[in-house]
C-alpha cells in the first residue's frame, strides 16, 4: 500500500497538468502534505497519549514566523532561517509544554489554546516585528544548486520527499519501545509509574517532538504561501488539525493524513460553491462518529475487506 502510494504521489503533477492543465490539484496536494505533518505530529499527543491540544498549530505558525523574519528583517538565506524556525518550534513546544503537562482533560485543551492565543496575541501587536495584521510577504522561495523552486511542480518534490521523512520517523517513534511506553501511559498512568517509568518525562519529550515536526511544517508551509499573518495562528488551523486526526482514524500513522486530505479537497472545492462548507465538514465528522469510530481509516479497511472477498467468490 505505501509502495503504491508513493508511486502515485511522484506521478500526480504530471498527471493533474494533462489532465487539468493546471498546478490545481498540485498545489491542493503540497497543503495537504504540509498539514498532513501538523495533523501527524498532534496524532502522537492524542492518539498515543491521549492529550487534545487545542494549541498545536501554533508551532508552525512559530516556524513560519521565524523563517519570515529571519529573511525579511534580518536578510538571512533560507536554509539557516529554516534551521532557526525549527529550533524556535521546538524551543517554545519545550517552554509550553511545562505548563500544559501540568494539566490534563478539559484543562489542558483550555490551557493549550490560551498559549495559542498567547503567540497569536503576540504576532497581532508586536508590529515591529511581525509587521500585525499586515503580514509579512515578499518571501521567495530558495534555490536548491541549478534546481528552482519557483515552479510548485519542483516544490512539491522537495515538499514530498519531506513529507516522507516525517512519515517515515514518526511511524518508527510509535513502534518504538518509546511509542509502546507512550500507549501505556494513556491507557494506565499509575500501573507504568509503578513500573519505574517517569510518565511526566515521556509526555514532556512526546510534547516536544509533536512542536518540532510541527515547525517543520511551518518552514514548507512559509515557502508554500510566500506570506504569513496572524490568521495562520487562529483557532481555526488548530481546530483543522485536531478534526483531520479524529476523522482519519485513532491509533494509525496513515489517518491523520488521509483526514487531512479530505479537508483540504473539501475546503477546497465545496468553498467554491458555498460558504457554509463547515456544516457540510461538520455533518461528515458526525456521520463517520457515528458509523466508523475508528476513522476513514476503518472505512478503507473494510471496502478493501469487501471488495477482496466479493472478488475471490467470483473466482472461485
Amino acid at each position: 500500500m505505501l509502495c503504491g502510494s508513493f508511486i502515485f504521489f511522484l506521478i500526480v503533477p504530471w498527471l493533474a497538468l494533462g489532465a487539468f492543465g493546471s498546478t490545481y490539484i498540485t498545489e491542493l496536494l503540497v497543503q495537504a502534505m504540509i498539514f498532513g505533518i501538523v495533523a501527524l505530529s498532534l496524532a502522537l499527543l492524542l492518539d498515543y497519549l491521549g492529550l487534545p491540544s487545542l494549541g498545536h498549530a501554533a508551532y508552525m505558525g512559530i516556524g513560519a514566523y521565524t523563517v519570515a523574519i529571519c529573511i525579511d528583517k534580518f536578510h538571512m538565506v533560507a536554509f539557516p532561517a529554516s534551521i532557526m524556525a525549527i529550533v524556535i518550534s521546538s524551543l517554545a513546544a519545550a517552554l509550553f509544554g511545562l505548563f500544559a503537562l501540568r494539566t490534563r482533560g478539559v484543562y489542558f485543551l483550555m490551557i493549550t489554546l490560551a498559549l495559542a492565543m498567547l503567540v497569536w496575541g503576540l504576532a497581532y501587536r508586536w508590529v515591529s516585528l511581525t509587521s500585525g495584521d499586515n503580514g509579512i510577504s515578499g518571501i521567495l522561495r530558495p534555490q536548491l544548486g541549478p534546481w528552482s523552486l519557483d515552479d510548485i511542480n519542483s516544490y512539491y518534490y522537495i515538499v514530498l520527499v519531506i513529507f516522507c521523512l516525517c512519515f517515515f520517523v514518526i511511524y518508527r517513534i510509535v513502534h518504538s519501545p518509546f511509542g509502546h511506553a507512550l500507549v501505556g501511559i494513556r491507557e494506565s498512568e499509575s500501573r507504568m509509574r509503578t513500573l519505574g517509568y517517569n510518565c511526566w518525562l515521556h509526555k514532556y519529550i512526546c510534547f516536544v517532538i509533536a512542536g518540532f515536526f510541527s515547525g517543520v511544517a511551518g518552514v514548507l508551509f512559509i515557502f508554500y504561501n510566500l506570506f504569513v499573518s496572524p490568521a495562520t495562528l487562529e483557532i481555526a488551523p488548530n481546530l483543522e488539525a485536531l478534526l483531520a486526526v479524529s476523522m482519519g482514524g485513532a491509533g494509525t500513522v496513515a489517518g491523520p493524513f488521509l483526514g487531512t486530505i479530505v479537508i483540504v479537497f473539501l475546503k477546497d472545492f465545496v468553498s467554491i460553491y458555498t460558504e457554509r462548507w463547515l456544516i457540510i465538514l461538520g455533518a461528515m465528522y458526525i456521520i463517520i462518529v457515528l458509523y466508523a469510530p475508528n476513522g476513514l481509516m476503518e472505512v478503507y479497511r473494510v471496502g478493501k475487506k469487501f471488495f477482496t472477498v466479493k472478488f475471490l467468490s467470483k473466482n472461485h
